[in-house]
């Protein structure tokens, strides 16, 4: 297993030192260009450039998360999605070149949500919750509404139209599912709510190129049997990436927490991966906000990241 770090953008911070200081040389980054100030990723040079800035500072860059483009119109299915399609496998065939082999997309709109940012958990730090009767009292989404099927159709025209591309540039494109898993936010669907549903997708395509994020949290999230899923999607060789947090709750009324503060036996995880032969990128996700720090980036402050870090590279140490 390789231990990875999330980076938004290519500009060094604080972040970059504090992760090459706990040992972490693996980078998985968004390069988006709200983040970069740079062209988007399917402009080969732009991207080039933000990979020699990791190169640089000590960081191999596994693979890329989230959208780096805007995918509305591809996941909504609107007038214009196949010039975006066409940016995206652009976008694959740079990564070919570049030998950036990993790509963890989502078919989420909008991205993964929560309806409170500031929860109390261990000692007074913050975690984010969901709660799915707070959802219903918000406004609904201007392109709502839009239901199950139409997004069904429009994943499956997504996966025929890319896949290929993938697969002919060694990428490995890792469907992460729908977190909150409910069946619809703001009056649009959400189809990856479950692990059925995430065999369907699979079944799309059987190209090698085809797998998962498998997020451990939004799989405990969904009230999943998480071990026998790493054991099921792991055996098929469908594991490309993993997202180590942890939540109690349900899918309607959940919240997050410390690594080792919820009901999940972390190191019996990842024991399974190790006996999957799973070798991909790691990392720690959704962290608590500690003392001292904003809370301007939920989940994602530098604090939490220390401890999730030192967690996973204590749960790896103790399999070695």
């Amino acid at each position: 297993m390789k231990l990875s770090f999330l980076f938004f953008g290519s500009t060094p911070d604080e972040k970059w030192h504090l992760c090459r200081q706990m040992g972490v040389e693996n980078a998985i980054v968004k390069l988006a260009p709200e983040l970069t100030g740079q062209a988007p990723i399917y402009d080969l040079e732009a991207f080039s450039r933000s990979l020699e800035i990791f190169e640089s500072h000590g960081f191999a860059v596994r693979g890329l998360e989230g959208d780096q483009i805007d995918m509305t119109r591809i996941k909504l299915g609107l007038e214009g999605r196949e010039k975006d399609a066409e940016l995206y496998c652009r976008m694959l065939e740079n990564m070919g070149k570049l030998g950036v082999r990993l790509l963890c997309y989502n078919f989420m709109y909008p991205g993964w949500y929560r309806t409170h940012h500031n929860l109390p958990e261990r000692g007074g730090a913050l975690v984010s919750g969901f709660l799915y009767e707070t959802s219903l009292a918000q406004p609904k989404d201007k392109y709502a509404p839009v239901n199950e099927n139409k997004l069904w159709e429009n994943y499956q025209w997504f996966i025929e139209t890319v896949m290929p591309v993938a697969q002919a540039n060694s990428v490995q494109m890792a469907l992460h599912p729908d977190d909150p898993p409910v069946s619809s936010l703001h009056g649009i669907a959400r189809i990856f709510t479950s692990a059925a549903a995430v065999r369907k997708a699979l079944s799309f395509s059987s190209s090698s190129s085809h797998g998962l994020t498998f997020c451990q949290g939004t799989y405990t999230t969904m009230n999943e049997d998480v071990l026998s899923l790493i054991h099921e999607f792991g055996e098929a060789k469908k594991i490309f990436f993993v997202h180590i947090r942890d939540v109690t709750g349900t899918p309607q009324n959940f919240r997050e927490t410390f690594h080792d503060n919820g009901p999940t036996d972390m190191f019996k995880m990842m024991k399974a991966y190790k006996e999957m032969g799973f070798d991909g990128p790691i990392r720690s996700d959704h962290v608590p906000t500690m003392y001292g720090e904003t809370n301007d980036h939920v989940g994602y402050e530098m604090k939490g990241n220390l401890f999730g870090i030192g967690y996973i590279k204590g749960l790896m140490d103790a399999l070695a």
